[in-house]
C-alpha cells in the first residue's frame, strides 16, 4: 500500500537521529562516581532493562497509525476493539487528485469501522522542501475542513523538528501553523508540536512556545522510537520537563528491522512494543499512544515496524499489544 513520504521514509533516519546509526560505535565514559568494587563471590547477574517507576494513571487511550485503509477491515484489526487511528497526508493534499482518493478511502474505512480519525499534516509529495505561508496553509486547512468536516483531531505538522520537513528550522513557522489550526477549528482536539526525540528537540520546542499566541498550549505530541527501541527513558522524561499540560505519542513503535542497527528479530521487535507501554506509565500526563505501523513490509525493505505480515498474519508483537489492551493486560 501506498505510504506517505513523512511516515516510513522518515523512519529511515529517526533512530539514528535518536542516538545511533547504521555504523554506530559505542564508547563508555568511567565517571568519578564509580569505584572499584570487590571481587563477587558469584558473578552478577545481568542488568535488565530499566522499567519506568510505575504512576497511578487514567486509562490510556490507544490507537494504530497507519497509511493504508485495509487495516479498518481486517479482523485482527477489529479483534482489538481499538477505536483510534492516525494517517498523515501532505498539506497541499486537496491539490492532488491520488491524495484525495486515498483520503477519502481512509476516512471511508474508519467511519464504517466507527474508528475516530486524527490527521496530521506534513510536507508536500510534489515539493516537500517547500515551507507554506501561513495563509497558504490556512486555505489548505479550510479547504481540508470543508471536505471533511467530521475529522475532530489534528497536529498542524507532523514532525517538526526533523530535517526532512521544511519547518525544521522554523520553528516560528510551525507555531504560527498552530494557530491557524486552532482559530479554525473550533471545538476540535489540535495537537500543539508533534515532534521527534532527536537531538535538541527541547530546544525546538522552547522556541516554539515562544512564537505561539493565544493561550499556552497544554496539548503535545511524542514520537519517542529512540526510547521505545533502546529500552530508556531519556527522550520521554525530557519531554515531560520541557513542556505543560498533556502528552500523546502520536508514534512510535517496536522495530522489526531497521537497517543494520536492527536486523529483523521479530521477538525484539515484541520486547520494544511492550516498553513503549511501560513508557507510558511514566507520568499520568502521558494520555496516549499511537502504535506505529500495522501492515509489514515486505522481505528485504530498510524499515519494518508492522504488527502484521505482509499477509496479514500476526506477529508476536501483535500478541504482545492484545495482551496489553486485555483487561488483564
Amino acid at each position: 500500500m501506498r505510504r506517505t513520504v513523512t511516515l516510513a521514509a522518515l523512519a529511515l533516519t529517526l533512530l539514528a537521529g535518536c542516538g545511533g546509526n547504521d555504523n554506530e560505535t559505542r564508547t563508555t565514559t568511567t565517571t568519578p562516581a564509580q569505584r572499584p568494587r570487590p571481587p563477587a563471590t558469584t558473578p552478577a547477574p545481568p542488568k535488565p532493562h530499566p522499567t519506568p517507576k510505575r504512576h497511578t494513571a487514567p486509562a490510556k487511550a490507544i490507537g494504530i497509525g497507519d497509511q493504508g485503509a485495509a487495516m479498518f477491515d481486517a479482523p485482527l484489526f477489529r479483534a482489538l476493539s481499538i477505536d483510534k487511528a492516525r494517517r498523515v497526508v501532505p498539506w497541499d493534499v486537496m491539490q492532488i487528485r491520488s491524495e484525495v482518493q486515498l483520503t477519502d478511502a481512509w476516512l471511508a474505512a474508519a467511519r464504517r469501522a466507527e474508528v475516530e480519525p486524527f490527521i496530521s499534516f506534513g510536507a508536500s509529495r510534489r515539493k516537500p522542501a517547500e515551507l507554506p505561508g501561513v495563509a497558504q496553509f490556512r486555505a489548505a486547512f479550510a479547504a481540508f475542513r470543508k471536505r471533511y468536516p467530521q475529522v475532530r483531531v489534528y497536529a498542524p505538522w507532523n514532525e517538526v523538528n526533523h530535517k526532512s520537513q521544511p519547518t525544521a528550522q522554523h520553528p516560528d513557522r510551525a507555531a504560527a501553523y498552530y494557530d491557524v489550526v486552532r482559530a479554525n477549528c473550533p471545538g476540535c482536539t489540535v495537537v500543539a508540536a508533534d515532534v521527534l526525540d532527536q537531538q535538541g528537540f527541547t530546544r525546538y520546542l522552547a522556541r516554539f512556545r515562544r512564537a505561539t499566541s493565544g493561550p499556552a498550549p497544554r496539548l503535545w505530541g511524542l514520537h519517542n522510537y529512540s526510547d521505545t527501541n533502546r529500552f530508556r527513558t531519556r527522550g520521554t522524561r525530557s519531554m515531560l520537563r520541557a513542556v505543560p499540560g498533556d502528552i500523546w505519542v502520536t508514534e512510535t513503535g517496536g522495530v522489526a528491522r531497521f537497517g543494520r542497527s536492527f536486523p529483523f528479530d521479530l521477538q525484539r521487535q515484541a520486547r520494544a512494543t511492550a516498553y513503549t507501554f511501560k513508557l507510558l506509565r511514566l507520568s499520568p500526563r502521558i494520555r496516549r499512544l499511537y502504535v506505529y505501523n500495522w501492515a509489514g513490509a515486505p522481505p528485504g525493505a530498510r524499515f519494518d515496524a508492522g504488527l502484521t505480515n505482509v499477509d496479514g498474519s500476526p506477529r508476536p508483537a501483535y500478541r504482545t499489544l492484545e495482551r496489553e489492551l486485555s483487561p488483564r493486560g
